[in-house]
Formats: C-alpha cells, sequence, structure tokens
C-alpha cells in the first residue's frame, strides 16, 4: 500500500468521528464448509487452492455480517486461522509441532501444545496477504488481532530459552515485524490478545506490558490490548466459578497498562462479575467495553447492551468508549453470532442518541 493511502486509512481511525464505535473483540464462526463449527482448533475441510479460496469466501462472509449488522470497526473475524494464537506460531522457525507436550494452559486447563526447539524467528509475513485482502473489500476502518507476547508462551512448551521472560521478549520482536507489515498494508487498529494477564499479574507487571510496548515499537495505527476472562468453553466457565462474587483481577494490571503507550484497552463487562468502577483505573484510555456475553446462546437485548455502556460511562468518558464484545465468538453458532452483533449496533445506538441528545440540550440551554 502506498504511504498516501496509509497516512489516510491511520487518520480514519484516530479521527473515528461517529461517537461509541462497534466493534468485534475476535473471532466470528467459521462456515460449516470451511470448518467444524462451534468448535476451537477445528481442523480445515478444504485443502491446497480451494482452502485459500474457501478462506477469502469465508472473510468476505464475515465481513458482510459486520456490515449488514451496523459494526463500525471491522475486522477479517479470524476466518483465515485455526487459532488466535498458533496459527502464527506454526509460521515460525525453532518450534516444533510434531514434538508435543501436556502444559496447563492459563494455570486451568490442560493441552497438548508444541515445543520450543531452538532460537524462534519470522521468515516471513503470516497475516499480511489476508489484511490487504480484507483491506481490498472494504473503506471502513479495520481491526486485526495478534496474540501477545506473554499469551504465545503461555501456549507452548520452552525446551530451548528456559525462561518465560527471554521467549516473551523474542515473541515481542517478531511480534512488532508483523504489526509493521500488517500497518503497512492498511490496518488501522492492531490488537494484542492478552488473556494470560488476567493471571500472571507479578509477571504482567515486572516484563508483561513492557513487553507488549516492545511488539508495537514505531508503529503509528492505534494500538489495543484485549483481556478478559476466555471463550465460552467449559474450562473458562468453571474457572469463572472459583473467583467469587467479584472478579478484581483487573486491579492489579490496569494502574500500570493506564500508564502504558497502548492506546485502547479491551475488557471483560457484561454478564461478568468485574465491578464496573475498576473502569476508572484506566481514566484517559481508550477503553473497548465489552458489552456481549460470548459464554451463552442468550442473545441480548438492544436495551441490555445500553444498560452496560451507561454503567461503563460513569467511568469511560464517552469520546474514548469503544462498544465490543466480551470475547471472541468462534465457538457460537453463526445464528447466536449475527443476533449478538446486531444487539451490539443496536444497543450503542440507543446510547449514542442519550449522549447527543443531552449535547443538543446542552447547547440550547
Amino acid at each position: 500500500m502506498n504511504t498516501h493511502l496509509l497516512k489516510e486509512h491511520t487518520h480514519k481511525a484516530n479521527t473515528l468521528k461517529i461517537l461509541l464505535p462497534t466493534s468485534t473483540a475476535g473471532s466470528l464462526p467459521k462456515p460449516s464448509w470451511l470448518a467444524q463449527p462451534e468448535t476451537l482448533w477445528s481442523p480445515w475441510k478444504l485443502q491446497g487452492e480451494e482452502l485459500t479460496d474457501g478462506k477469502h469466501d469465508a472473510l468476505r462472509i464475515a465481513l458482510q455480517e459486520q456490515q449488514q449488522a451496523g459494526i463500525d470497526i471491522v475486522s477479517d473475524g479470524e476466518q483465515t486461522r485455526q487459532h488466535f494464537v498458533t496459527t502464527l506460531i506454526e509460521h515460525l522457525n525453532g518450534v516444533d509441532f510434531e514434538q508435543r507436550k501436556t502444559v496447563k494452559i492459563r494455570d486451568r486447563y490442560e493441552a497438548s501444545v508444541p515445543t520450543v526447539i531452538g532460537p524462534v524467528s519470522r521468515e516471513k509475513p503470516v497475516f499480511v496477504e489476508a489484511a490487504t485482502f480484507l483491506r481490498q473489500q472494504t473503506k471502513q476502518p479495520i481491526k486485526w488481532a495478534l496474540p501477545g507476547p506473554m499469551t504465545m508462551i503461555d501456549t507452548l512448551y520452552d525446551d530451548h530459552y528456559k525462561s518465560r521472560e527471554k521467549l516473551a521478549w523474542e515473541f515481542a520482536k517478531i511480534l512488532n515485524q508483523e504489526a509493521k507489515e500488517l500497518e503497512a498494508a492498511g490496518v488501522d487498529i492492531i490488537q494484542f490478545d492478552e488473556p494470560a494477564f488476567n493471571v500472571f499479574f507479578d509477571e504482567v507487571n515486572d516484563w508483561g506490558i513492557a513487553c507488549l510496548e516492545r511488539a508495537i515499537e514505531g508503529l503509528n495505527c492505534e494500538t489495543a490490548v484485549h483481556i478478559c476472562y476466555g471463550y465460552g468453553i467449559k474450562a473458562n466457565t468453571d474457572w469463572k466459578k472459583t473467583l467469587g462474587s467479584q472478579w478484581r483481577q483487573y486491579e492489579q494490571i490496569l494502574p500500570k497498562l493506564q500508564q502504558s503507550a497502548i492506546n485502547i484497552i479491551s475488557l471483560e463487562c457484561h454478564n461478568s462479575r468485574v465491578p464496573i468502577e475498576l473502569l476508572e483505573l484506566v481514566r484517559g484510555k481508550k477503553v473497548m467495553v465489552g458489552a456481549i456475553d460470548v459464554a451463552t446462546d442468550t442473545i441480548e437485548t438492544p436495551e441490555e447492551v445500553a444498560n452496560t455502556l451507561r454503567k461503563a460511562l460513569e467511568f469511560v468518558d464517552a469520546d474514548k468508549l469503544y462498544p465490543a464484545t466480551n470475547c471472541g465468538m468462534a465457538p457460537l453458532s453463526r445464528e447466536v453470532a449475527r443476533g449478538k452483533l446486531a444487539a451490539l449496533s443496536a444497543g450503542a445506538a440507543i446510547v449514542r442518541q442519550e449522549l447527543l441528545g443531552k449535547l443538543i440540550k446542552q447547547y440550547k440551554s
């Protein structure tokens, strides 16, 4: 993409005129002809050129469904990747996917993961082709999600560096390379998914946020970090049941994130037990407020979404509030996901009108 277009798209993201711009936090369900629905790590049903074409078609569908729902900042819905972490890792040198180990992910459930056997490096871009394709399909601001360094190291067995921190710094450098090329392809917001930030609090504050800042070094587009309580799968919902009547995990990491170079912080709010007043800890930052529960098939009403946003507005400035989903929706059915996107858009519209009404009233008085 030429420099003029890059400046145009970056400028568009920074000066998005609409109040309360909506977006998804991450994945959308894949079509059944591409991969098994409602399943994480689902294998592809196509191969070769058919798979490439199928991914492009699925991306087009995901974009159209977001547009029909009225979503303002669109994404690829992660249609071209099997998993939000491992798809990036499988394109790197130094990681053996045949040599697998069982580890405890996010300190709560066991999974078979690949092994780091040597220095990690990236030979070529991983997502740039798909991001370029998405950019060609729309003039809307687009957001692209990458796994964060800490979540990457937590989804691997390290038999080379023998240090979570050392490996995280190496991944931060690789992510920075990928992010710069995504920006050049016309991506307006690059989001780093860090569910691990909700678990390893000492590491987050000691070096996790610093690694994240290394990953965004030199970027001119907007940057976001997404920190949630995970997909709506049993291991996560069971874990949530152990967290008590108030989920105060954010309290341990938000103060330092408020001081960080990250532009936008994406948090889980709707139907969670996160005290909404914790949003005050990042006052001044843009906040993607999760107003859609991805752990249930029940579709929110627009008024329920609006109510979550109204509560958030007590602690987030209106021009900095970005309504979003709590997490990705890959494990849900396409019908449910479509309904939730529409509810998000309609709920944001209700509050947008309320805010504009107040402004008009103030102006007239």
